[in-house]
């Protein structure tokens, strides 16, 4: 028979989704068959299954932790925010609209928990032990009625929940006693603990709180939790995007431009982690001086951040960096802002049909009205920055809308040059004469297998995740400092066996400050 473990919070950011990714590797490191659970997500910060199924981020993170593979049942409901209240919907890992928040909240919410009990039950019949998270606040009286993350699925299946506060804000013991009071008889009884998370100094001088909450509410106290320093696990959404300012040497200096639709922004973990490299989200123009690096990441809007860029000095203070040497990157929607042109024939991103990108690139995207998601293995031979970039089966996923398609600019030279690079770096004698048709339908051909777009100090990708290959991370690295006049680094991390010492670190921290033998008998009960 299964059993479940549901961790809500007082709140968003308390640490939710980091305890039950810490609780996922210590059911799997105590030889259990554990699968993570969100019914529902908002964010910006997805990845792609296998079988082509979008999913939030921090369930994937969970799924690693618990040593399987990640599955849109651990996550069927995402909402993806595109703007003006408004989300893009997704089921079981696929789009099935855009809807306002009063759209979605009360008319499709509840139509959404059959897909959640659905996944519920698949997971139930594999997995012994199921590590639930909740969001935001059960106690959000305006949204209870049409929750379906919380209390509902709690209820559902009758699971002990957890409720966690994060003292690092301030008013913990009240938040506690708050959201407690709030719920109703039957929800307040399914609470069976608390946990105070993030706790830092002397937990000795705490212990008048703890033995006050436990009178107060009849609760007992599961744990306080110490503040972890450089988790290295990923993130939910972008509320933590400031705590990711990395502190390393800064011989290699990385500005992520900061976008108001910035999605996928765990590409740049494995950057930021780099001994040589300071990574940081730049927020203003004038930050983007500093930096060696420009890269404009995802963007779940890309037409209305573009704007956005240009009305906020970003595209010109680019240029003007790109015309200086800087390395540009895009990824994903960043990649199509680097091109000549974006079309936007169906208006599915704004009114504008056709905007001007940065022209870094000799390409043209045309959005559509379905989404690609996959993941893909892809082989790269370019070169950027004077070096050339050569690279076997890298992983990574996509996720866009739209084609890409080369677009022949006016300087002949570059234009012989990145195709050239697009027909797998053969050389002029050997290519179909330049003007011939079926030169650039080889071109668009190449461009869709071929996956990252390079000229001179400018490259693009559809592919997220590129950055945590190990090797082609270090080359990218080694090339701007070649460009710096410095030597190449001769480490190579291991990126994700990083990771998977982070699970065990957290997981032994958590498991040290929780009362783990109370927490068993909670979980055989229910």
């Amino acid at each position: 028979m299964t059993k479940y473990l549901m961790f809500q919070g007082t709140s968003s950011h308390v640490g939710k989704s980091i305890l039950t990714t810490a609780l996922c590797r210590i059911f799997f490191r105590e030889g259990k068959h554990v699968a993570p659970f969100k019914a529902q997500n908002m964010a910006l910060n997805s990845f792609v299954t296998a079988d082509g199924g979008e999913m939030g981020r921090a369930q994937v993170a969970q799924a690693e932790a618990a040593g399987i593979a990640p599955r849109v049942e651990m996550n069927p409901v995402l909402l993806k925010p595109t703007g003006n209240q408004t989300s893009q919907v997704i089921i079981n890992g696929h789009p099935v609209g855009v809807m306002s928040a009063a759209e979605y909240h009360q008319a499709y919410a509840l139509k959404a928990f059959d897909a959640v009990k659905s996944a519920l039950d698949k997971l139930s019949a594999e997995f012994d032990t199921i590590v639930i998270e909740g969001a935001g606040s059960p106690a959000e009286v305006n949204l209870k009625a049409n929750d379906i993350v919380n209390m509902r699925v709690a209820k559902h299946l009758n699971a002990p929940v957890i409720l966690v506060a994060d003292i690092d804000r301030g008013g913990c013991l009240a938040s506690i006693v708050g959201t407690l009071e709030l719920l109703d008889d039957d929800e307040r009884a399914l609470v069976k603990g608390l946990i105070i998370n993030k706790f830092r100094g002397d937990v000795n001088l705490f212990l008048p709180a703890v033995e006050f909450l436990e009178r107060k509410t009849q609760k007992p106290v599961l744990g306080i939790i110490p503040y972890i320093d450089k988790l290295g696990v990923d993130d939910e959404d972008s509320v933590s995007l400031d705590d990711k300012i990395s502190s390393g040497a800064g011989d290699v200096t990385i500005a992520v431009v900061r976008l108001g639709k910035l999605s996928n922004f765990t590409d740049f973990d494995s950057l930021a982690g780099e001994e040589d490299v300071k990574l940081f989200y730049a927020t203003t123009p004038d930050e983007l001086d500093a930096a060696d690096v420009i890269i404009l990441p995802g963007s779940k809007n890309t037409s209305e951040d573009l704007i956005a860029l240009r009305e906020g000095g970003f595209v010109e203070k680019i240029l003007e960096r790109h015309s200086r040497g800087a390395a540009i990157v895009g990824i994903c929607g960043g990649f199509q802002m680097l091109g000549k042109k974006i079309f936007d024939p169906l208006k599915t991103e704004s009114a504008h049909a056709e905007l001007d990108g940065l022209g870094l690139l000799p390409l043209e995207t045309t959005f559509a009205a379905e989404k690609l998601t996959r993941q893909v293995t892809l082989d790269v031979d370019f070169n950027f920055l004077g070096n050339r970039i050569v690279g076997k089966n890298l992983d990574g996923y996509e996720i866009h809308a739209g084609t890409t398609k080369a677009y022949l600019t006016q300087n002949a030279d570059f234009d012989r040059g990145i195709f050239s690079a697009l027909l797998n770096n053969s050389t002029a004698k050997t290519l179909p004469p330049f003007n011939a048709p079926n030169y650039f339908a080889e071109c668009d051909r190449r461009l869709s297998e071929q996956k990252i777009i390079s000229g001179g100090n400018v490259f693009g990708t559809y592919v997220h995740g590129i950055f945590d290959n190990d090797d082609f991370r270090r080359q990218f690295l080694d090339a701007v400092r070649y460009s710096k006049h410095l030597p190449p680094l001769e480490f190579v991390r291991n990126f994700r066996a990083e990771k998977q010492k982070n699970y065990d670190r957290l997981a032994t921290v958590v498991r040290e400050n929780l009362n783990m033998k109370l927490l068993a008998e909670i979980m055989s009960q229910s």
